[in-house]
């Protein structure tokens, strides 16, 4: 994908990384395309039960390439534009990962800047290693984060946050702990990121995709949200993964779920 993501698919796992390494994964134009397209791509993909996202060389992203920015590079962006649903452009680099139908668990390391705090938001679980740097950077080039950060930063501490976001200053990994910002610290994010994806794919997929659904309607009113358990868990119970997950614990064996 234009030199900036590759992704491997093996055992239902997508390893998605950014391929930046030596501009430490900074966003340019061309990285802005070829996230939105490597989600486009995971979306289609009925094999894919997981997804571990991470950047090469010494840190997870460090936010826009501002050289390229003050280039005009990124001028012919359209952020009236709503070309993916909710979201515009820039937007759907970060909320993207929140709507695939797979959980996506982001493994960050070294530095996660500006763009890069946002991206590793869409995630649904966040590894970080214990020297991580962390900045929501923009308010020190003058603008504010608009890569969906401020829809998908709900459920951390408000007031920590508005600190990093009104002082743009640098703060580390067990801060971010302590906010929510990152699910957990770990010496090797990739690895754990990875047998953790291993272990969701072993899960039933229909299962772990409606568990998905119900997380992403959470802030409903209750009313919705009790409904939309019973539904869900219908349409499971009637389906050929769960018989085999029931016969499967049952006769003490891994489960042979099928995808699609």
């Amino acid at each position: 994908m234009r030199n900036r993501v590759t992704i491997a698919v093996k055992d239902g796992v997508a390893d998605v990384r950014l391929s930046r390494g030596d501009k430490l994964n900074a966003i340019d134009r061309a990285m802005f395309d070829a996230l939105a397209e490597a989600i486009q791509m995971l979306a289609t993909r009925v094999d894919v039960r997981a997804v571990v996202l991470s950047g090469e060389g010494e840190g997870f992203c460090s936010g826009l390439d501002m050289a390229a920015m003050a280039g005009g590079e990124l001028a012919g962006l359209d952020l009236s534009a709503r070309t993916h649903g909710p979201a515009n452009g820039v937007q759907q680099v970060a909320w993207g990962w929140r709507t695939l139908s797979v959980p996506v668990i982001a493994a960050v390391h070294g530095v996660a800047f500006g763009g890069g705090t946002q991206i590793m938001a869409g995630a649904d679980i966040r590894l970080a290693h214990p020297a991580t740097r962390f900045a929501i950077r923009e308010v020190h080039w003058g603008i504010v984060p608009d890569m969906g950060g401020f829809a998908l930063w709900r459920g951390m501490r408000e007031d920590v946050l508005r600190e990093w976001v009104y002082t743009a200053r640098e703060f580390d990994a067990a801060e971010a702990l302590a906010a929510g910002f990152v699910t957990r610290l770990v010496e090797d994010p990739r690895g754990e990121a990875l047998a953790l994806a291993r272990r969701i794919a072993e899960r039933s997929p229909d299962a772990v995709r409606s568990a998905k659904r119900l997380f992403g309607a959470m802030g409903r009113a209750p009313e919705d949200m009790l409904a939309m358990e019973s539904a869900e868990q219908v349409a499971l119970m009637r389906g050929a993964n769960f018989r085999e997950a029931v016969r499967a614990n049952m006769e003490r064996r891994r489960a042979d779920f099928r995808d699609g």
